[in-house]
């Protein structure tokens, strides 16, 4: 059976302790999966606790050792919440996959409101900071000091699709945070990267199979590459010792239309 927050935090001689932020589905849960595969303890977050306790319960039933909390990662007190409890049982944090995010349907600029705008940035881009700011805090200040925050970012991140301005935007300004938290960090032993990731098969990846909006007009089929490796390449990048960094790393279906696209 999955342990509980409070039983795992009075094991004895703790492993690394990781948090997976958007860990109820998808990368976040297969990451969560491969971390805890991997000898980490893993603190579940997401908004929805029957998801969450699924990912939780497959990282016990392999064996692994995880926990669940509860939290939006666009309201700081929430957030705010969630990391304390981690340090209560845990005393410390060796990683953050900052990945909770969302997007909305494809829309030209003028066709968006103001609403959908503010769903993609607050989750995208307001969350991953906040997720950020408290786990810098952590490893700022634990003993030993030092930890290492990885990013979700996107190919959006550099090139857009059609109808995409808010998660573009949102993605975009991934990249700008990764580096601010990247040069900060260097004085405290605080490794930061991104991991920029197209068309894992999830479901927001779902309808690639029945066509996607191209920048020339046409909707053509896109193909998709495993969950398994994005989480075995997070796994690969949080493994790694903190004086070693992969500060960007692009992992996408070989044969989607990103080089040469437009």
């Amino acid at each position: 059976m999955a342990q509980s927050l409070s039983a795992a935090g009075q094991i004895g001689r703790m492993p690394r302790v990781a948090m997976v932020t958007g860990a109820g589905s998808g990368i976040g849960r297969a990451v969560a999966r491969s971390l805890a595969a991997a000898g980490w303890i893993v603190a579940l977050v997401g908004r929805t606790s029957s998801s969450l306790d699924e990912t939780n319960e497959a990282i016990a039933l392999a064996g692994g050792q995880a926990c669940s909390m509860v939290a939006d990662v666009t309201n700081q007190r929430s957030v705010a919440d969630a990391f304390g409890q981690l340090v209560s049982a845990y005393r410390r944090l060796d990683l953050l996959f900052n990945n909770a995010g969302t997007n909305v349907g494809a829309a030209t600029i003028d066709e968006l409101t103001l609403d959908d705008w503010n769903t993609v940035v607050n989750t995208n881009l307001t969350g991953a900071f906040l997720c950020a700011r408290e786990a810098f805090r952590i490893m700022r200040t634990q003993q030993p000091q030092g930890g290492r925050i990885i990013n979700n970012g996107s190919i959006s991140a550099y090139v857009p699709r059609p109808g995409s301005a808010p998660y573009t935007a949102s993605k975009h300004a991934i990249l700008g945070l990764t580096k601010s938290i990247s040069l900060d960090g260097r004085a405290y032993g605080i490794a930061c990267s991104q991991i920029d990731i197209g068309n894992a098969a999830t479901e927001m990846t779902a309808q690639m199979s029945r066509g996607v909006a191209q920048a020339d007009g046409q909707v053509k089929p896109e193909p998709t590459m495993p969950l398994d490796s994005v989480a075995s390449a997070v796994a690969l990048m949080a493994d790694l010792p903190l004086d070693s960094n992969v500060q960007f790393m692009t992992l996408m279906a070989t044969s989607m239309p990103y080089i040469g696209r437009g």
